[in-house]
């Protein structure tokens, strides 16, 4: 049996806050992951100005059991927390989120019409999966606590769980999906999309599905052609970072 382990301990991956300016970012992570996974592109713009903050969500950066035990709404509870925080110390915010970071990022622009904007990088409204394999977590995360998962990119970069899943925590992933979905009419701040060619774990349609059922009229959307899943720790994070400084200088005040 092999031993559950976070896959590249050494790097930070604790919440963070830093302070600059009067505008903030909080950038949340995904699935299994840490903040290790928004670091590298929170300090781009914290070094531009931007105050940056980064929550660990609950289950994350502990044991990969413990992302058996939380449901969605407690990685909600998680971000709400730290975006308090941020917002008691900037004018206004702007939210981002990698992958399940961007479901996060979503909930809290539908409860907070005062968020300036929305920044999404891979994100993760709709998985690769087929309606088969969802029966089967569904059925059995029960008594199957973990599943096998495929090697992560960019992995010298990224820190989570591995080598398994928490079955649990999918579905509970999976729940978040649908009721973001639901939420989306309520979203109408400004969006930016960002996928990547190489994808292979978020479907293709995920920015259409998301674009299409917010209100916002102001709206980017960004295929990156060498990026797969990580798309804050790719080779492309140069454009990336440049697209996304534009977009929060253009939105309007």
């Amino acid at each position: 049996m092999q031993k559950y382990v976070l896959h590249n301990p050494h790097l930070e991956g604790e919440t963070f806050l830093w302070e600059a300016g009067s505008v903030g970012v909080m950038l949340s992570h995904g699935y299994t992951a840490t903040t290790a996974e928004v670091r590298l592109f929170a300090k781009r713009l914290h070094e531009k100005g931007y105050s940056v903050a980064g929550p660990l969500l609950a289950g994350h950066g502990s044991r990969p059991e413990d992302l058996n035990r939380v449901t969605w709404q407690d990685w909600v509870a998680s971000g709400e927390k730290v975006y308090e925080q941020l917002k008691s110390r900037c004018e206004y915010i702007f939210l981002g989120g990698e992958s399940m970071g961007g479901l996060v990022a979503l909930t809290l622009a539908s409860r907070h019409p005062e968020v300036r904007g929305v920044m999404l990088y891979a994100p993760a409204i709709k998985l690769t999966i087929s309606t088969a394999d969802k029966f089967k977590l569904y059925l059995g995360s029960s008594f199957m606590p973990f599943a096998k998962r495929e090697a992560m990119d960019a992995s010298d970069k990224w820190q989570g769980y591995d080598p398994e899943l928490p079955t649990k925590g999918i579905v509970q992933l999976l729940r978040f999906q649908d009721a973001v979905i639901k939420m989306l009419p309520n979203v109408s701040q400004p969006m930016l999309v960002f996928q990547g060619r190489k994808d292979k774990m978020v479907d293709a349609s995920a920015g259409d599905i998301i674009l299409r059922g917010v209100q916002s009229t102001i709206k980017e959307h960004h295929w990156m052609e060498g990026s797969s899943h990580p798309i804050l720790l790719d080779d492309e994070l140069d454009a990336v970072t440049d697209l996304s400084l534009n977009f929060m200088e253009l939105v309007p005040a």
